[in-house]
């Protein structure tokens, strides 16, 4: 069965690039972003690989760790590396996971059903520092992923983590949330004290709690 999301993700032990790694304990209390691709010396992840790398700071901030993942072996990992720092204009810094026994594809259900036993989907889950999953994002190996929107859902998660509102469509940082339903306006008098305006009852715009 797929993960869903609120499913504690599967822990697992495996070797990176930078050593082996337990996923659980790797995390520690940060959030994580594990994101999987087809093959190593390929166009679209050599690109995709190399966006996450010029992001990292990025991700930092967010107190998030990256990962990356193919069923492709470490040796194979290791000499990907410099193509992708070469042709990207950066520098890979966090751990490409090794996976050639598909042990991990398999508990994040990676596998493509239509392209083969060892083909992993272009995958992203975003894991809370709860361990839980809190977002899914699936990809066709034709298309590249914009990990700028990654980051965007990330400030959207935390914020709503922290401060119990919720994003409208197309929310960047700094724009006005919405005050959930389920928290009647006595409450939200002294959990939102910006005020708010509500075009319909159900519908409350507040502006961003931390900003």
């Amino acid at each position: 069965m797929a993960l869903q999301l609120g499913d504690e993700a599967p822990d697992f032990t495996a070797e990176t690039t930078e050593g082996t790694i337990n996923f659980h304990e790797y995390l520690g209390d940060a959030w994580g972003v594990l994101f999987s691709h087809p093959k190593d010396f390929t166009p679209v992840c050599t690109t995709e690989l190399g966006s996450v790398a010029r992001l990292k700071s990025e991700f930092d901030k967010r107190n998030t760790k990256v990962l990356a993942i193919s069923v492709d072996p470490i040796e194979f990992h290791t000499g990907w590396v410099p193509d992708i720092n070469e042709t990207q204009n950066t520098e890979v810094d966090y751990p490409l996971i090794a996976d050639p026994d598909r042990k991990v594809a398999s508990l994040y259900g990676m596998i493509h059903p239509n392209e083969g036993r060892t083909v992993t989907v272009r995958s992203v889950f975003i894991v809370g520092p709860d361990k839980k999953v809190k977002l899914t994002i699936n990809y066709p190996q034709s298309t590249g992923r914009n990990f700028h929107e990654i980051l965007r859902v990330l400030d959207a998660l935390q914020l709503s983590a922290k401060h119990s509102v919720v994003t409208p469509a197309d929310w960047e940082d700094g724009d006005d949330c919405i005050i959930p339903p389920a928290i009647p306006d006595d409450e939200a008098k002294d959990r939102f004290p910006k005020g708010w305006t509500a075009p319909r009852p159900y519908l409350r715009m507040t502006p961003q709690p931390d900003k």
